[in-house]
């Protein structure tokens, strides 16, 4: 679980080895989606009958068909008990020592069909409890004829869930720092890093199989102004409202990333659809920037791989490209985007200006982005 990159890789390890250790033939992990009141299976291993997934996309029961996870559950922690896992058959009575210890629930007809349904002879489930709450629950299967589960079982699946539940709880933190490397901490778009990353991997499907990449360059207006006169709690609120614009537009073209790169500039980046659809979008964001009641709209500068612009080997062109058309737009205080490539091909002004040697840094000179 620890080397797992992401909760389902990290639920299908605890599910393997609690498999494994419990000597079943089938595991499962659920959450309860408490909103939906719902339990949600994140993973199957083992034996799967023809209906089961490994990583199910919709597979998920209604809690009042298992009314102990909301039940019998917080009942005993609100006597002062731990959670504790139980053992269903799908025919008969659990094995003679599964009566020793702790009591689980009266048997739950929704499980017990399950377990005919699909051809299993007897379950142990197991509370999954992160942060003192129920989390969700491990489940492990026996084939019919085999041993049924016994209280010595049900209480290794206990610790077995113990441990798991500390898994996910490791995973949904690292998950969470992850997050937070690459979101902009003030608007909730993706960030440089994370545009620095896509890109790169965009670029390289490009390289490979000429996958369109479309780089959309923002600089919001009039932003110093709304700070020095309004305050800079105005200036955020400017900043927030548009990069939900952004958000809003880039969302008309499936797979693109919003991303604040820093101060005053955004960006949208689009991968497979083309440029036209691109610069269609640009142009609603430059529409829809002008409507709001703070700032003065915003400069766009376009650069495609779908567009007459040359040979892109590297994130650090079509950035310059799509800087130097944001420059010129703002230069020109355009209404809609400036487009690299499309007047002139090579000869554009805009790919000029882009290919010309870059300036050596000054406190007044503008820098193109790495």
């Amino acid at each position: 679980m620890a080397a797992a990159p992401a909760l389902r890789d990290s639920a299908r390890a605890a599910a393997q080895g609690a498999r494994q250790a419990l000597g079943g033939s089938f595991a499962a992990i659920c959450k309860w989606e408490r909103e939906r009141g719902r339990l949600r299976v994140l993973v199957n291993v083992g034996e799967l009958a023809p209906e089961e997934r490994e990583f199910p996309d919709d597979e998920t029961y209604p809690v009042h068909a298992f009314a102990e996870i909301v039940g019998f559950l917080h009942e005993q922690w609100a006597g002062g008990g731990e959670p504790s896992a139980w053992v269903e058959v799908a025919e008969g009575e659990p094995g003679d020592d599964a009566a020793d210890g702790p009591p689980g629930p009266s048997g739950s007809p929704g499980r017990v069909a399950a377990l005919r349904r699909r051809g299993r002879g007897c379950c142990v489930v197991a509370p999954l409890v992160l942060h003192g709450r129920a989390w969700g629950e491990l489940y492990v299967a026996r084939r019919p004829g085999e041993p049924v589960f016994g209280r010595a079982d049900a209480d290794f699946a206990t610790v077995l869930a113990a441990v798991t539940a500390a898994g996910i709880a490791q995973t949904e933190r690292l998950a969470e720092a992850r997050r937070l490397a690459f979101t902009d901490a003030l608007t909730g778009l993706a960030n440089r890093r994370a545009v620095d990353m896509r890109l790169d991997e965009a670029l390289e499907q490009h390289r490979a199989d000429g996958v369109v990449v479309s780089l959309v360059v923002c600089d919001l207006n009039g932003l110093k102004q709304v700070n020095d006169s309004r305050g800079h709690a105005v200036g955020d609120r400017l900043l927030e409202r548009f990069g939900s614009v952004l958000s809003l537009c880039g969302a008309m073209v499936p797979g693109t990333l919003a991303a604040r790169l820093g101060g005053d500039e955004f960006c949208l980046l689009a991968v497979g659809p083309d440029s036209d659809e691109v610069v269609k979008v640009a142009g609603e964001l430059c529409g829809r920037a002008a409507e709001l009641d703070l700032g003065e709209g915003v400069a766009v500068g376009v650069a495609s791989t779908g567009d007459p612009i040359g040979p892109v080997h590297s994130a650090r062109r079509l950035f310059r490209l799509a800087d130097a058309a944001q420059y010129r737009a703002k230069a020109a205080k355009s209404g809609g985007p400036v487009v690299a490539g499309r007047h002139g091909g090579a000869d554009d002004p805009v790919v000029r200006l882009a290919d010309a040697p870059e300036p050596s840094p000054g406190p007044e000179r503008r820098r193109f982005r790495r």
